[in-house]
């Protein structure tokens, strides 16, 4: 299964002012890439927290919630499944079901794990050009050490937002495919 990381962060890394602020700051540019790429997934994969700043769940795709305290919440069929499940059972149980794509949606914590146990395949990183100086970061909670290669970049806008795509090796602190590791 492709694992796509994806993420707006503002030009100091941020994804949030904190943690109940929803990504409304962030471009209609960078929207429309967030629909494109959670529609064609089907599926994103998304944290408790993240879960909570969203209006409503967002049609057209499943919502995979992890929450430590899934026994206590109710699943929306169809639309928005709690799990407390790790995420190599996660991405197995997607798979089992015939998804062959699914988006990490953040928050930062859980992007981190899945980065940490070697289960994305690529980031999707919008670059805002405002600051925010505190919030919460990209990444929370270990030390990673991964390599990744450029695929594509592109301005998205004359305000200066830009779209990083990159691609990661699976294999934690392995170069990604195509790159020598050399400097």
């Amino acid at each position: 299964m492709k694992v796509t990381m994806v993420a707006v962060v503002t030009i100091d890394g941020k994804l949030a002012r904190n943690s109940a602020h929803f990504s409304d700051w962030s471009s209609r540019e960078d929207k429309k890439i967030f629909v494109s790429l959670t529609k064609r997934a089907g599926v994103m994969i998304i944290g408790h927290n993240t879960y909570q700043t969203l209006p409503a769940p967002l049609p057209g795709r499943l919502h995979v919630v992890l929450t430590r305290e899934a026994a206590n919440k109710e699943d929306i069929p169809g639309l928005v499944e709690f799990t407390d499940q790790q995420p190599e059972d996660v991405l197995a149980g997607l798979e089992a079901r015939s998804y062959t794509e699914a988006v990490l949606g953040g928050g930062s914590q859980i992007n981190a794990l899945f980065l940490q146990r070697g289960l994305v395949d690529e980031i999707s990183l919008t670059i805002e050009p405002i600051v925010f100086g505190t919030g919460i970061d990209l990444l929370e909670g270990m030390e990673l050490d991964l390599r990744a290669r450029l695929l594509e970049v592109e301005r998205l806008n004359e305000g200066g937002t830009v779209w990083l795509r990159y691609a990661l090796d699976r294999t934690p602190g392995q170069p990604a495919p195509g790159d020598s590791g050399s400097v």
